[in-house]
């Protein structure tokens, strides 16, 4: 460890729908610890980072007060507690979304048409902010689980609730009429640790690797045959980061190109690649991806 400088701390979700993917790209990006989720605190064998494992809830207080120098979290739970913390990242997993839901039969279409009535919610704070910016005089009922069930009981009228792929409210005959926040797991700084010259050093290295891993994800690699006379069609297709790498084949008249295309255009590129001539494509996923 340089001189001058100290062991990081990034408390994580010990144990929730975050913790796969927290775990996965710490592991993704070459850091080496035990999973020990039983105790507190985990070193990094080969990074000057200790990894605190903590509930989801407590991890932006752990940021914001300096106990730990950084986090990963849902946009949400720093939403709701009001955190003083620096958001470096959003980290490409863990998507959900915060929205208002109403039984199915329920004549309400519109969040604003909630005034006067009870809504349900573990999120006291984002609700609270979201029926003011609209207008609308809500009782709000705090509720620590189970939020779905609160109109069947006859608790609320509503809820406000985090759904990921909906199923939930399905279940439970609720229909979503409106969304408070979108969410997805970020990165989060100490504002002062994210100041500091010399702690800032270990934060700027951690999130090189951090981006490289996430411009990775963004990308596949790509290897195809074609005759030298489709050259020019397939450069315009696939220019890559800057432009393909052409390879000469035995057989005269065909190269190898290799090249990385965008994953969202992966499969309408493909099909304009076949229409062009490419063929024998092989797709491989990268790892890391340092522009």
């Amino acid at each position: 460890m340089a001189e001058g400088t100290r062991r990081l701390r990034l408390a994580m979700q010990r144990q929730g729908r975050l913790t796969e993917g927290t775990t996965s790209l710490l592991r993704g990006i070459g850091l080496r610890f035990e999973d020990y989720r039983q105790r507190l605190l985990t070193p990094c064998r080969n990074f000057p980072l200790d990894i605190l494992y903590g509930r989801d809830d407590d991890i932006p207080e752990y940021v914001a007060d300096g106990t730990v120098d950084l986090g990963i979290v849902g946009r949400n739970i720093i939403v709701e507690k009001g955190a003083k913390v620096e958001e470096l990242l959003p980290l490409n997993f863990g998507f959900c979304s915060l929205v208002v839901a109403v039984p199915n039969d329920s004549p309400v279409a519109a969040a604003e048409q909630l005034s006067g009535q009870r809504v349900a919610t573990s999120y006291p704070h984002s609700a609270r902010e979201y029926f003011e910016r609209l207008g609308a005089d809500v009782e709000l009922v705090e509720l620590s689980g189970s939020v779905e069930v609160a109109p069947a009981l006859g608790i609320a009228s509503a809820i406000i609730d985090l759904t990921a792929t909906g199923s939930t409210l399905v279940l439970n005959d609720l229909k979503e009429i409106a969304t408070v926040l979108e969410s997805e797991a970020v990165l989060i700084a100490n504002p002062r640790s994210f100041a500091d010259p010399l702690v800032n050093q270990a934060i700027d290295r951690l999130m090189v690797r951090i981006n490289s891993r996430l411009a990775a994800g963004r990308y596949k690699y790509i290897t195809m045959n074609a005759p030298e006379a489709a050259l020019p069609r397939i450069k315009e297709i696939v220019p890559g980061l800057k432009t393909p790498t052409v390879v000469p084949l035995a057989e005269a008249g065909w190269v190898a190109v290799h090249t990385v295309i965008a994953e969202n255009d992966f499969w309408e590129l493909i099909e304009r690649l076949r229409d062009a001539g490419a063929s024998g494509i092989v797709v491989m996923p990268i790892e890391n991806l340092l522009a």
